[in-house]
């Protein structure tokens, strides 16, 4: 289905991401990881589909080498026709207890590398008239949970400028739009599970089983391959009119 086009996925190496460049390379498309972590191990799960997929080390933290890597998949392999910002990070605090330093660098990975991104990538789709930006937001785009006050402000932020860059390319063949997880078990979510476990004095399905129950009605995490399956849907021809979306994928979190 995706022959012929090529996708940049931040934060690709683990989780989510390296979910959803799996996908996309078993569809036909060519794919440049960006991430920390076992790159090896996740080129070599991708390479089975893309036996050229390649990895780009930019930190989402610097504007300038997000740039160097949308250049980058341009010249190496062809273009950059899908392009999927999941990079992430977290840390949990109060807001008189938050430090400064990790405000700025949420805000810079979860937020402002998906505009830096965008900006790169966004000439060449237009030239094309065509292109598939997929922000991956989270269900703390759409409501707030306490001591989450910079993730939370990210991501409301990135589904805001999921709508903006959606209006400003809404009569031609490049849509946007976000996807917004609920619990999702990631390296960054089992951090969490494992924090709870021990503050609770449980085992950890008991602190995986409280977690969701807070807030998932479902019980059930979301799985890297069901967004995964999303994000090739939003690929395909079916979708060429969501735009500028914010779909939750959060087993009834937000219909509470």
């Amino acid at each position: 289905m995706l022959t012929g086009k090529t996708a940049l996925v931040t934060g690709s190496t683990s989780g989510i991401g390296l979910g959803i460049a799996l996908a996309l390379a078993q569809n036909g498309a060519r794919v440049m990881l960006n991430g920390f972590g076992d790159v090896d191990g996740a080129l070599a799960q991708v390479r089975r589909h893309d036996p050229k997929a390649v990895h780009d080390g930019a930190d989402m933290s610097q504007p300038a080498q997000i740039e160097a890597m949308v250049r980058r998949c341009e010249a190496e392999l062809g273009s950059c026709d899908i392009l999927v910002n999941n990079a992430g990070i977290q840390h949990v605090a109060a807001i008189p207890d938050f430090p400064a330093e990790r405000w700025d660098a949420i805000i810079a990975i979860n937020l402002s590398s998906a505009f830096h991104a965008l900006r790169a990538a966004l000439p060449g789709m237009q030239r094309r008239n065509w292109g598939r930006v997929i922000n991956v937001a989270s269900v703390h785009g759409l409501v707030a949970s306490a001591n989450k006050s910079a993730y939370v402000a990210a991501k409301h932020g990135i589904i805001g400028l999921t709508k903006v860059a959606a209006l400003e390319n809404a009569t031609t063949g490049i849509t946007v739009n976000a996807i917004c997880p609920g619990w999702v078990l990631t390296p960054l979510v089992q951090t969490q599970v494992d924090a709870r476990a021990a503050a609770d004095g449980v085992d950890i399905e008991e602190a995986k089983r409280r977690l969701l129950a807070e807030k998932q009605p479902s019980l059930q995490f979301t799985t890297p391959d069901q967004l995964a399956a999303l994000a090739v849907f939003l690929c395909s021809p079916g979708a060429d009119n969501i735009r500028g979306a914010a779909i939750n994928v959060d087993g009834g979190w937000v219909a509470q």
